[in-house]
């Protein structure tokens, strides 16, 4: 780990503070690391230098808008190597928030995000994109040392594991 030091003038110095404390943050480093990573991947997903990511969308629907239930899930089959996982919760008589786990190229994940929030009836759409870096190398060591990717090389399923960015 690095230190490093920077000057800040007092009110912004006192700006950053109160954020911190509103936000629970233990310490200044905690704070900065955490702004450092979110820009580091805000840029790195403008630039193209990240290519996949896990996302988490939410959005608000009301489940009697002609045919909307049926349209959404329409496109999550559609897009099944993109959908992880969904959770619908009723607000109300009318109204439900799903939550859409996501992961695959940014931006096939964005094209669909983009096409559930179009929806008409379909409001407080939100993404969360974190990029993350594949690792398709990586095995897994079963009991007595026996390698699971032989069998990965014999036609089995393999996977591929993803860690955060950064």
């Amino acid at each position: 780990m690095q230190r490093f030091t920077i000057s800040l003038d007092d009110q912004l110095a006192a700006q950053f503070d109160d954020w911190i404390a509103q936000r629970g943050y233990g310490n200044r480093s905690e704070a900065v690391r955490d702004l450092f990573r979110a820009e580091l991947d805000r840029t790195a997903q403008q630039t193209g230098s990240a290519t996949h990511c896990v996302a988490c969308l939410s959005y608000v629907f009301n489940h009697h808008e002609r045919d909307l239930a049926e349209r959404i899930i329409s496109l999550q089959h559609a897009h099944h190597d993109l959908t992880v996982s969904s959770m619908h919760a009723h607000l109300d008589h009318d109204h439900c928030l799903e939550t859409v786990i996501l992961k695959g190229e940014i931006a096939a994940v964005r094209q669909f995000a983009d096409a559930v929030c179009a929806e008409r009836g379909v409001h407080h759409g939100k993404i969360n994109l974190i990029s993350v870096e594949l690792d398709a190398g990586h095995h897994h060591t079963g009991p007595g040392g026996h390698s699971y990717a032989r069998r990965h090389e014999r036609g089995g399923h393999g996977h591929v594991h993803i860690k955060p960015s950064t």
